[in-house]
């Protein structure tokens, strides 16, 4: 850490991006999701290391810290849709919690000092709201509507990113990409 940096204390998260022609792809099934439901844009990303608290610089040196102790790029794989129980977990694709997937996040977990209060469950995000269950139901099926081709889908993750990830802004208007790291490949 910086011992010249006084910046405040701020959340941070990283994401694992999945390629930009996924993305692309996710961003129109999410785009159709608040059309009908409300809620706010964000990227589509798999969170490898949850909110967690630090300096910038120590979040930026924890990232690059980690990306270069020998963590690659490795495979995600879509295993259904789902919806969750709270604003963060709305409606998701669930991811195969693969022994890569479930090491790369302990690996930057452990660079960022960051304790799991829950099980790792690698998912990515479609939606963020507060719906009710019957909502979040009428939601997910769309997603399998419109798409019906995501079970299975499978792609490569080369790149992680550190944002900054104010919980508390369900907006999300505060929240920041910071820094972008390649996994380099082993």
């Amino acid at each position: 850490m910086d011992p010249a940096d006084q910046s405040p204390e701020e959340v941070y998260s990283v994401w694992a991006l999945p390629p930009e022609h996924v993305r692309e792809r996710l961003r129109g099934l999410m785009a159709g999701l608040r059309a009908a439901h409300g809620g706010p844009p964000f990227e589509p990303h798999a969170t490898v290391v949850g909110a967690v608290t630090l300096r910038r610089s120590a979040a930026i040196e924890a990232l690059r810290a980690a990306a270069a102790a020998g963590a690659g790029p490795y495979t995600a794989r879509v295993t259904g849709v789902a919806r969750g129980d709270f604003f963060y977990q709305c409606v998701y694709l669930l991811l195969e919690p693969t022994p890569e997937v479930i090491q790369t996040s302990d690996h930057f977990c452990a660079h960022f000092g960051y304790q799991r209060p829950s099980p790792y469950m690698p998912h990515v995000s479609l939606l963020y709201g507060d719906l009710t269950d019957e909502e979040k139901e009428v939601a997910r099926k769309k997603v399998e509507e419109m798409d019906t081709e995501l079970s299975g889908l499978q792609f490569e993750i080369s790149e992680l990113a550190l944002y900054r990830t104010d919980t508390e802004d369900k907006s999300l208007e505060s929240w920041e990409l910071v820094e972008v790291c390649n996994l380099a490949k082993k």
